[in-house]
């Protein structure tokens, strides 16, 4: 793809669900806000600011477009990532409105951890909800009375998606609950999945959609009722006296501000309005060289008797062991090729460590940028290994 043209001949960047590579249009954007009109939104009235303003919230209402979800209910924020966005909303939660935390146990350390500190702080009991191998989570097993429920709707290791997340919603809120999804590995490539849920709290990574390091909590506006001031400062309030203030986000027009102080990565919110430009615009060839790519490789995987494979079906993330290789030695050869790709436990240490056993892990993460000959380079090389 001709977006991508910056990489060599033979680089081969296979670690999307950590960071995706970012298109020309979404690097063109960036370098117009700091070489045309580099300014602070929000505060000035200068010709620059005005641009400012007008690009972030054009991206405010694009988010909101990209996931189907209205204005009149939902806000959107920035942050700096998904972690932060999950701590930013649990740290401020009126935890006497509740009776538990829950998540899952297939989570990022982004939400298992932030509950687990949730719980230590507040006192309230956390507990942890099984995965089916699917991704779906069984609600008639779970009471969800009063209960915070923090979970992802998309794997980051093998792609796995909360299939019921429809039921899930509709569950936790009859019962008096609120749920915050991570949605930081289904903004790129399983958004659909996620696409006009009413969930209370969406949090996901900018850089994971092909745009700069960013933050997004997408929120409903009723959430305000459920929390507290705890992270408060400068770009949040409209009038301070000497022991009280008075806060932007009464103001529907500014409640955004509610999870937003000091001062903004401006351009890098140019970016991400970018970036949604450029996915709403790809055509449907790039979208179908991502599926056959991933068909390949999973393909590929799947006929050696050596690969231990996490995923049991395709998916743009695949998390596998080979027998009697050690992941991060397999790593390191792989990028003495070129080939770059993640080992470890990919920060879900819990799940695949501990529940499930596995060894290290490596994981290919495909993203738009991959080309056929990417996978066919991936192919030659792991065949000197499992073959």
């Amino acid at each position: 793809m001709n977006d991508f043209d910056y990489l060599s001949e033979g680089q081969v960047y296979l670690d999307s669900a950590c960071q995706s590579l970012r298109p020309r249009p979404v690097i063109e954007a960036i370098n117009a806000y700091y070489t045309e009109y580099n300014s602070c939104g929000e505060r000035v009235k200068y010709k620059w600011g005005i641009v400012t303003d007008e690009k972030v919230e054009a991206t405010r209402e694009k988010v909101l477009k990209f996931l189907k979800l209205s204005g009149r209910k939902y806000t959107v924020s920035f942050t700096l990532n998904t972690t932060y966005g999950i701590n930013l909303i649990l740290s401020q939660i009126k935890a006497n409105q509740f009776k538990k935390v829950m998540t899952s146990e297939i989570e990022h350390n982004s939400p298992f951890l932030a509950t687990m500190a949730f719980s230590k702080k507040t006192g309230l009991p956390r507990e942890v909800m099984k995965r089916d191998i699917d991704g779906s989570i069984n609600s008639s097993a779970y009471d969800f009375s009063d209960a915070i429920v923090v979970i992802n709707c998309a794997s980051n290791f093998d792609g796995r998606k909360l299939l019921n997340i429809k039921d899930i919603v509709k569950k936790v809120h009859k019962e008096g609950g609120i749920i915050i999804i991570d949605a930081a590995q289904a903004m790129a490539h399983s958004v659909d999945i996620l696409r006009g849920i009413e969930v209370d709290a969406i949090c996901f990574s900018a850089h994971k959609l092909y745009a700069p390091s960013l933050g997004v909590i997408v929120w409903r506006d009723d959430l305000m009722t459920k929390l507290e001031e705890g992270f408060i400062g400068g770009g949040m309030v409209d009038d301070v006296k000497e022991t009280s203030y008075l806060l932007s986000a009464e103001n529907k027009e500014h409640r955004y501000t509610r999870f937003e102080s000091g001062l903004q990565a401006w351009g890098e919110i140019v970016g991400l309005g970018a970036a949604l430009d450029w996915l709403e615009k790809l055509p449907k060839v790039a979208w179908n060289n991502l599926k056959n790519n991933a068909e390949e490789l999973y393909t590929f995987l799947s006929a050696s008797e050596k690969v231990c494979l996490v995923n049991r079906e395709v998916n743009p993330t695949i998390s596998f062991y080979v027998d009697g290789v050690d992941s991060h030695l397999l790593g390191n050869a792989l990028s003495r090729e070129n080939i770059m790709a993640r080992t470890g436990y990919f920060c879900a240490h819990y799940y695949l460590d501990h529940v499930s056993k596995y060894p290290p892990l490596i994981r290919f993460s495909l993203g738009l940028h991959n080309r056929p000959e990417d996978i066919e380079k991936v192919k030659k090389i792991m065949e000197k290994i499992i073959y």
